[in-house]
């Protein structure tokens, strides 16, 4: 880790940390799609202020999602400068900058470093007819990237700006990730970390380097990419002006930092094989890390590069998890927490409804963009507390899924630390760790998400990201065993779960 570097001031509040000692701190930026957020952390791993500064996402025809690249910069600056406020003087000893983010967005950047166009999200559907002919024109295509071609990643979104937007594609010098945008902004560097750039569809991601076959099949070659690193390692400091502008006492490092849910990863510990975790946000995430590239394209499992050298993690991806909640709260016109409270608190069996959370298509297991969400067994007594329960349980269940995926890649997981707002309810959590069968852990009061981990990453990169001891397992407050009593009932309910999506697949609900 960083050396503690510590000088001793006058003060007249002798309680106060800051105020006796100047530490060496950390920096943790991570854009997400709906605001940027900053930590600060010092070489305890403490943290010692945070921030966060909104973003606005544009959809300007059905389908589409884009942001302009701009708006994460001056959303970094709000954020950066509010943590500064705070505690000016701890923030005055930054060594070190890790960078976390929403992964694919398609950044395309000019000779002048200028982006050409909004940067086209990970959630823009508008490139499926390109997934399919990537794949006709590179039939290795998945056995290189390990990931099926899919019009949430970047290349495919390249082939859509190549034909529709011909006079920008001849324009593009850089392609970019978002958070590598930032980096750019704040050193001047092309660069970027395995994990993240494992999202493209441009890497070999068993060889963890670009593949030119794959960059040749979107007409792009490795000039237009920026120079790959490990999550751990510097690529660059933060620019003298900055550092003026700052009023920084040192030109920090920036670290290569990781993708949005490997970051996450590094932020509760989960760097190790076998590791996992489960990310109840917006989206859902079941993530393992794993000692060896192990793609199971099949089922729609994502492998990747973890954020930490000779590792790589697997992925079960659904779209909407706690989005699913929040649609039933708009639906039914009371809160989210309100309609949880309805709930008992001890689990009965599953809900005579079955729910399909597929509110915006599905990847795992089934990577269909045109997918809809169902409810099935509806009566005169599915009442917001039938509904509600119902909704959980679908999350779960899609769960099931992502987990059974990752058994066929030969991945055995024994227990996951839960991360997200789902994991602040404890019948949810119940209701998962039943169904998936494996205990769920929830850390002690704390931020571990992407930013946090990010900032671990910045701490790594200090000793050219050679000590790993940064990214430890956190101390857990809560073990979520399944529920024995009701195992078999679930899995009953699962398998009518299993039964829905056959049913209605290929139903045109235009």
């Amino acid at each position: 880790m960083g050396a503690l570097r510590a000088r001793a001031h006058s003060c007249e509040h002798r309680n106060c940390w800051e105020d006796r000692f100047i530490v060496s701190t950390m920096l943790g930026i991570d854009v997400g799609t709906s605001s940027v957020k900053v930590v600060l952390i010092d070489d305890t791993q403490r943290v010692l202020a945070s921030a966060t500064s909104p973003l606005k996402l544009a959809r300007p025809e059905e389908g589409w999602s884009e942001q302009n690249p701009e708006d994460w910069w001056k959303a970094t600056l709000a954020a950066v400068g509010a943590v500064q406020k705070q505690k000016r003087k701890s923030f005055e000893a930054v060594e070190a900058i890790g960078l976390s983010g929403q992964m694919h967005g398609a950044t395309l950047i000019d000779a002048a470093d200028k982006p050409i166009r909004p940067a086209i999200l990970w959630n823009d559907g508008r490139s499926e007819k390109e997934c399919r002919a990537l794949e006709e024109k590179e039939p290795s295509l998945r056995k290189i990237a390990g990931n099926i071609a899919m019009p949430g990643f970047t290349a495919p979104k390249l082939l859509w700006v190549k034909a529709h937007e011909p006079q920008n594609f001849k324009k593009t010098a850089k392609v970019l990730l978002p958070k590598d945008y930032i980096r750019l902004k704040l050193s001047g560097d092309y660069a970027s970390d395995m994990s993240d750039s494992s999202g493209t569809l441009w890497m070999d991601v068993g060889r963890r380097k670009w593949s030119e076959k794959l960059l040749a099949a979107t007409d792009l070659g490795l000039d237009h990419m920026p120079k790959l690193y490990e999550g751990t390692a510097p690529t660059g400091e933060l620019s003298a002006a900055l550092q003026k502008k700052w009023g920084l006492t040192r030109r920090p490092a920036i670290a290569g930092g990781g993708g949005d849910n490997a970051a996450a990863a590094c932020g509760i510990g989960a760097v190790k094989p076998n590791e996992s975790f489960i990310s109840i946000g917006t989206s859902g995430v079941l993530f393992v890390t794993n000692d060896k590239f192990s793609p199971n394209t099949g089922n729609a499992v994502h492998a990747f590069c973890h954020a930490v050298p000779d590792t790589w993690h697997q992925m079960g991806v659904m779209l909407s998890a706690a989005a699913s909640m929040e649609w039933l709260s708009g639906i039914l016109g009371k809160p989210v927490q309100r309609l949880m409270a309805s709930l008992k608190e001890k689990l009965e069996g599953p809900a005579p409804v079955t729910f399909l959370p597929y509110l915006s298509g599905e990847r795992t297991p089934v990577n269909d963009a045109r997918a809809r969400g169902v409810f099935i067994g509806l009566g005169h007594d599915s009442d917001r507390r039938v509904l509600t329960q119902a909704v959980l349980e679908g999350v779960a269940f899609g769960f099931r899924d992502c987990l059974e995926a990752l058994k066929t890649a030969g991945t055995r997981i024994e227990r996951a630390t839960a991360v997200g707002g789902g994991s602040k309810s404890k019948l949810w959590l119940k209701i998962i760790a039943t169904v998936l069968g494996i205990d769920i852990e929830v850390p002690a009061a704390g931020d571990f998400g992407a930013a946090f981990g990010a900032a671990r990453l910045g701490l790594a990169a200090l000793d050219k990201g050679s000590d790993l001891n940064a990214l430890s397992r956190p101390k857990m407050a809560l073990r979520i065993a399944p529920d024995d009593r009701l195992r078999s009932s679930y899995e009953a309910g699962y398998e009518r779960y299993r039964k829905i999506y056959p049913a209605v697949k290929g139903f045109d609900f235009a």
